[in-house]
């Protein structure tokens, strides 16, 4: 199994190598348009490879749907927190009751109720 999971990323590997290589040539980014730049006397203008240019968007756009999909699960986990407090509160209600049950009464005897 890790043969297959090594031989699966040389070949995203090789890919990856092979689009950087392909897509080598520089492309202007531009931060606004030119009419725009030209009203407001600054133009933001940098230059990159394609593969830069396809790699940071993959990764800005990995990291926005993460964080859209950290923010949409916000209730799930704060409904799972409180059920969990709930959960311990309750365990500890029970322990509790339990004590109180076998107070007075021989620790044998109340260690044999309590497993039964």
């Amino acid at each position: 199994m890790r043969y297959i999971r090594y031989g699966f990323w040389a070949i995203v590997a090789i890919c990856l190598i092979a689009v950087g290589l392909a897509n080598r040539g520089l492309v202007t980014l531009r931060a606004m348009p030119e009419f725009l730049a030209d009203l407001l006397g600054m133009s933001p203008v940098i230059e990159l490879p394609l593969y830069v240019v396809i790699a940071a968007s993959v990764g800005v756009g990995l990291l926005v749907g993460f964080m859209w999909e950290w923010l949409r699960e916000h209730r799930f986990r704060a409904e799972a927190k409180s059920q969990t407090r709930a959960a311990k509160g309750l365990r500890r209600e029970v322990d509790r009751l339990k004590a109180e049950k076998h107070e007075g009464k021989d620790e044998v005897l109340a260690l044999l109720e309590q497993s039964s």
